[in-house]
């Protein structure tokens, strides 16, 4: 094995099976609790005989739950050693990958497959991208057309977007900086390497990603808003015609209380005007009348000037 260049993959290791490579490679104790710790932040470190690459990739189950996994790679000078706490499909792809390579004399080495990781982590994230376009485009169209029945569904719509777009960017915003430092440290030891094209590629496909899933936020952000900014205007709506009613039915009190008076002072015990004389008429109840009915129309003109009707 020593002749030969060979890569381990390990999956959910045990302390005593770390401690044993550990021992066999010597692995700093460092990198050691790294590869213990499965929440590492993505970074590249330098040691003796090694190099330390930590990439965030994401179990890849389903569209609603983004859980991430951190994938540790140690490149030495004629092997590498891949951990991950949880299976992934990077390790198959990237096999496939060199089978398919191997038809044209191609030789791995530990910074092609460093590279191999991030470039296969980074595809990964390809069709959840594709995926919340398509959520944020149907948001941006819809928000300002739903009906009230279909707003609570809108709402949970966007919350569930951008939950996704800020999963996403939590994992994606520090890869275009390893990369960097990836490619500083390669171009120093192997000026002429074909990975650094390699990685510039992948730097690009990076960035592409960051700055769609920045302007995809920012979209939700303009939805919510614009969804916050109706419901306040359907609000506004819906008192306005509560006041119109409440106006109406003041308008409508207006009319009727006077008239409560008139017919209540004559309800109580005092003399009504025509029944004291010997011959009854009913020309006082037509002048009472007459009187409530010029009481109202003069109520419902000044309703109208002031605009309560």
């Amino acid at each position: 094995m020593k002749k030969t260049f060979f890569w381990f993959d390990i999956l959910n290791p045990t302390k005593e099976e770390i401690t044993v490579l550990s021992d066999v490679f010597g692995i700093h104790p460092l990198t050691v609790e790294d590869i213990e710790f499965d929440d590492t932040r993505e970074k590249i470190e330098t040691f003796l005989n090694y190099y330390f690459l930590s990439v965030s990739s994401f179990e890849q189950t389903s569209y609603s739950y983004i859980q991430p996994i951190s994938v540790s790679i140690l490149v030495f000078k004629n092997c590498v050693l891949s951990f991950h706490n949880r299976p992934t499909p990077h390790p198959d792809n990237i096999l496939k990958r060199i089978i398919q390579l191997s038809l044209y004399d191609f030789q791995v080495n530990g910074d092609w497959l460093a590279y191999a990781h991030i470039d296969d982590i980074a595809d990964s994230f390809m069709p959840y991208l594709r995926t919340i376009e398509i959520d944020v485009d149907s948001i941006d169209e819809l928000v300002l057309i739903l009906k009230e029945s279909e707003q609570n569904d809108m709402l949970r719509r966007i919350g569930l977007a951008r939950k996704h777009v800020t999963a996403l960017l939590r994992l994606l915003t520090d890869k275009a900086d390893i990369i960097k430092i990836f490619i500083k440290r390669l171009s120093t030891l192997s000026p002429k390497s074909e990975t650094l094209l390699y990685l510039s590629d992948v730097q690009d496909h990076i960035i592409t990603m960051v700055q769609n899933l920045s302007h995809y936020d920012k979209t939700l952000t303009r939805a919510h808003s614009n969804y916050l900014a109706q419901i306040t205007i359907e609000i506004t709506l819906t008192a306005n015609r509560t006041n119109d009613i409440v106006m109406k039915m003041t308008a409508l009190g207006s009319i009727f209380l006077p008239l409560n008076v008139i017919t209540g002072m004559w309800g109580m015990n005092v003399t009504v005007p025509g029944q004291t004389d010997n011959n009854p008429t009913f020309i006082p109840f037509i002048m009472i009348v007459i009187t409530m009915i010029c009481v109202s129309i003069s109520v419902v003109y000044f309703s109208k000037r002031m605009g309560m009707l």
